[in-house]
């Protein structure tokens, strides 16, 4: 293709409100323009490396045998009651009515309308097992989209399904997907790293997430490179770090003292001159719509995720502050677990243990010391807390380390949750009607792109892998006005053209800075620059992603633009059992 004759609107400088680099530099290298808050138009180039993005995916999917679907975006509100998720999934989802007054969505996932497909079709054991994929628009009412393409209310997924007979048909499925996914991400060339995951409103009894580390990313993981041990930071099992202090020896009993005015745990330890890890953080919280105490180590954050899977509640809150007073008879700052009744008690397992700590007294401006957990309240000692770094690896002793990711793909097993909840029934062997296994398989196609620019770049912009680069090379003519040198660019362009290669002739009419700029920018990864030794019959091939240069002849400088993409095609990733 032809630069002038292309609609490639580059721009010198990132709007203001563009926070992270891939955001900045896919709207400077005008692969991207906003339409509103979360809505994005894809303009030429950014197309190009989608289509890239999702061949790799369609290759490796109709590799392992799924068979492309299309379903539609558009789903009548019925079946997401059948799986009872019109209710729980809440404000996220898109809903419309139609002019009958019908509700519907606009889907988010596709488990439900695959589930009420394969009810219609599916009879027998015979029929087993499937494999069914899509890669459509998927949409979610974001209330606070951010970071270009990271999070938006508009994006695009492959989704895949599979329906088995038995557990292990299941766990076959999903090994099959662990290792395609590795391919498509290794083939994507990102640096990605597979964790542990929580299943979340999914369901299901695993997961396994694909994240690409990123200081821009939104997500945590949690890894120990001793153990090899790997989650993402809403599952991730840690032993706590020691406390700062020992606890004080003594078995006194506790004992009030005031606090005047301070509430948080920073006020009271600077106050008492002890520091948070000697404090129990009281926090009261509403779940299945009763009071819950939940008791953590002061410096230690709650995990939403894990309360909400110990509770069984997925819509557990934090208590109002009025519900605080009528319930415990205190405000929110000095409520503690000692003397409270009446009011289910859950304990982080770092306050097991521990002695002598200090906690609120359940009455304003009042503290306890001397609060010995399992001595002076009861409670449940569960995993509630979100590991930290440094924390200490469970298998092995050894510190882990707490980084920023990308989740750029998810693999679950569903188990039986939509064929149960939704009458999904085959004939097995044995002429029984059963309910079939379910997995489900979700990459996001925006993510492989934003977080491959998040992992390369520069201060010049994008060094796209070659996979998934708009361009796989860009001939770069200094001076059109030459005649040499439109020749010889011309030539090299016809050649890699007939080689089957994806190549850029910037045949514009500008500065010859001006288009190595634009070049390095949109993220071309060799160049071929036609300049003043054209008469000696010699051409500059560069590297973008090195600044490495090679002098060749024009003759040369098709095959060994080839080879270099060829060498350049990133290996597939690992391929072993999930973490």
């Amino acid at each position: 293709m032809r630069w002038s004759r292309l609609f490639l609107p580059t721009l010198r400088e990132a709007p203001a409100d563009a926070e992270v680099a891939s955001h900045r530099l896919l709207l400077r290298a005008g692969y991207i323009r906003q339409l509103s808050a979360g809505l994005y138009c894809y303009l030429f180039l950014a197309q190009r490396s989608l289509r890239k993005i999702e061949r790799i995916i369609r290759e490796e999917m109709d590799a392992i045998g799924a068979q492309e679907i299309y379903t539609p975006e558009l789903h009548p509100a019925e079946v997401w009651k059948e799986s009872g998720r019109w209710q729980a999934i809440g404000d996220d989802m898109f809903r419309l009515k139609d002019r009958w007054g019908r509700e519907h969505c606009l889907g988010m996932t596709e488990e439900e309308v695959v589930t009420f497909l394969a009810r219609g079709e599916l009879r027998s054991y015979k029929q087993l097992p499937q494999i069914w994929y899509q890669i459509q628009a998927k949409f979610r009412d974001e209330p606070r989209p951010k970071s270009g393409l990271m999070r938006v209310r508009r994006f695009t997924m492959k989704d895949s399904y599979t329906f088995d007979i038995d557990q292990a048909g299941l766990d076959e499925a999903y090994q099959k997907h662990y290792r395609a996914y590795c391919r498509i991400f290794g083939r994507c060339g990102l640096d990605f790293v597979p964790v542990d995951a929580h299943s979340g409103p999914m369901g299901g009894s695993e997961s396994c997430e694909f994240m690409v580390p990123s200081p821009a990313g939104e997500d945590w993981l949690i890894e120990c490179r001793e153990s090899g041990y790997r989650a993402n930071l809403e599952k991730a099992v840690t032993v706590a770090r020691s406390p700062e202090r020992p606890d004080p020896d003594g078995n006194g009993p506790p004992e009030e003292f005031a606090t005047p005015g301070r509430r948080t745990i920073e006020e009271v330890s600077e106050f008492d001159g002890l520091p948070a890890t000697s404090h129990i953080k009281s926090l009261v919280m509403v779940a299945n719509g009763k009071p819950v105490m939940v008791l953590l180590r002061g410096d230690h954050q709650l995990s939403a995720v894990k309360l909400a899977e110990q509770t069984q509640d997925p819509h557990v809150r934090p208590a109002h502050p009025e519900e605080v007073r009528d319930w415990i008879g205190a405000p929110v700052g000095f409520v503690g677990p000692v003397g409270c009744h009446g009011v289910e008690v859950l304990a982080d397992s770092a306050l097991a243990d521990r002695r002598n700590m200090v906690a609120g007294a359940n009455r304003t401006d009042r503290h306890l010391r001397n609060v010995t957990p399992g001595r002076d309240f009861s409670a449940r000692f569960l995993d509630l807390r979100e590991a930290e770094d440094g924390d200490l690896d469970v298998e092995s002793g050894m510190p882990v380390r707490r980084r920023k990711a990308i989740e750029v793909g998810h693999i679950f097993k569903l188990g039986y949750k939509y064929s149960e909840s939704m009458g999904l029934r085959v004939l097995d062997q044995r002429g029984r009607s059963i309910a079939p296994i379910m997995g489900s398989y979700g990459i996001g196609v925006e993510r492989i792109l934003t977080g491959s620019v998040e992992q390369n770049h520069d201060g010049r912009g994008m060094s796209l892998p070659v996979s998934i680069a708009p361009f796989e090379a860009v001939v770069t003519p200094v001076n059109l006005k030459h005649a040499g040198q439109r020749a010889a660019a011309e030539r090299i362009y016809s050649d890699l053209s007939a080689a089957g290669v994806d190549v850029l002739l910037d045949d514009r009419a500008e500065r010859a800075g001006v288009k190595f700029k634009d070049a390095d920018l949109i993220g071309v990864p060799f160049r071929a620059t036609v300049g003043r030794r054209v008469g000696e019959g010699i051409v500059e091939i560069s590297i973008r992603r090195t600044g490495a240069t090679e002098n060749v002849t024009i003759e040369r400088a098709a095959t060994v633009l080839q080879r270099l993409i060829r060498d350049a095609a990133p290996a597939p990733g690992e391929t072993n059992g999930p973490p």
